[in-house]
């Protein structure tokens, strides 16, 4: 059963959204999925490219981090801690000269006296598991690099497209969209989470992060003062690490287009009338899989409602679907 970890956005008109293309959220879920057992849906080859490339102790340098009763990892290691624009090779050179008595300042605000047993050997030698922690996110940061820069037309484009949603004042239809593995849910917003908590953003900026890794990445942070911050799957993932750039959409001057998706901006305008589900694949050349992924991110934004009829599935257009269709179509 998959629980959940809850954000409390409060009214969604005066969230203050941005998008922020850092790479050290894709760092963190390449090495969970890799070594750390946390599975992101990451490609099998980029997969082995980062095995491949780490030194043979990473495996157990990275246990600490992701023990399932424990999973924590301090401020002072994580390459999101400030989330500024710094990027991956800053953070890296940081790691180089931290002090071990840092790390321990960290362990001890982060557990109190009460150490988990997998990091106590880390306490005793801080500087050297530093040392170690420090080559494995160079290895992975070199086989990503390219990916990650290889990436910037698709980061610009979801930038555009969360920015757009927030101009015609629908930042639900942004945050509705991150991932099939998140939910909205009025004005909480859903992940999943091991160890579930209850968390309210109070004001405070909340910044998405796309992740270059795996189609199921799922990261998050809400205990900053004055931000937080949720990573989701950067678009066009698998074109990515094929060593191809992910296909713009066909018409990005269309608003619904660029706001919604080319996918779910043409749902949208067929289903003025009631349409099966079936019918609407055919008509749209999307395989039923896709066409239901997309329907369902457009149901949890309440654009369109979808009922069963005897054997089919029908879906329609709310009137908030042709409210905001007609506001993009101006």
């Amino acid at each position: 059963m998959t629980t959940y970890s809850k954000l409390q956005l409060g009214n969604l008109s005066d969230l203050h959204v941005h998008v922020i293309p850092h790479p050290g959220a894709s760092l963190l879920s390449l090495v969970a999925d890799a070594f750390g057992e946390r599975r992101h849906a990451v490609p099998h080859s980029a997969r082995r490219a980062v095995r491949t490339a780490a030194p043979a102790h990473a495996e157990a340098t990275l246990r600490p981090l992701f023990a399932p009763e424990h999973p924590a990892i301090p401020d002072c290691l994580t390459p999101t801690g400030t989330m500024s624009h710094e990027g991956a090779a800053r953070h890296l050179e940081h790691l180089q000269d931290l002090s071990g008595d840092v790390l321990l300042a960290d362990l001890e605000a982060e557990f109190g006296g009460d150490v988990p047993p997998q990091w106590r050997h880390v306490t005793e030698r801080p500087r050297q598991w530093l040392y170690a922690y420090a080559q494995v996110m160079r290895s992975v940061w070199k086989t990503v690099r390219p990916v990650w820069t290889a990436a910037g037309g698709a980061l610009g484009r979801e930038a555009e497209r969360v920015g757009g949603s927030l101009v015609y004042g629908r930042p639900e239809l942004a945050l509705s969209a991150l991932s099939p593995r998140y939910r909205l849910d009025g004005t909480v917003l859903r992940l999943p989470d091991e160890h579930p908590e209850d968390f309210a953003l109070l004001g405070r900026r909340l910044l998405l992060v796309p992740v270059a890794s795996g189609s199921d990445a799922s990261l998050f942070a809400f205990d900053g003062p004055d931000t937080v911050w949720v990573g989701y799957p950067l678009p066009g993932l698998d074109a990515l690490w094929a060593g191809r750039p992910p296909e713009p959409g066909r018409n990005r001057q269309d608003p619904a287009q660029l706001i919604l998706g080319d996918a779910r901006a043409a749902i949208l305008r067929a289903t003025s009338a009631a349409t099966h589900m079936g019918s609407l694949s055919s008509a749209l050349g999307y395989a039923p899989g896709t066409l239901s992924h997309h329907c369902a991110r457009l149901e949890n934004a309440g654009l369109i409602h979808r009922r069963r009829q005897g054997q089919h599935v029908v879906v329609r257009r709310t009137q908030r679907g042709s409210e905001l269709l007609d506001l993009l179509t101006r």
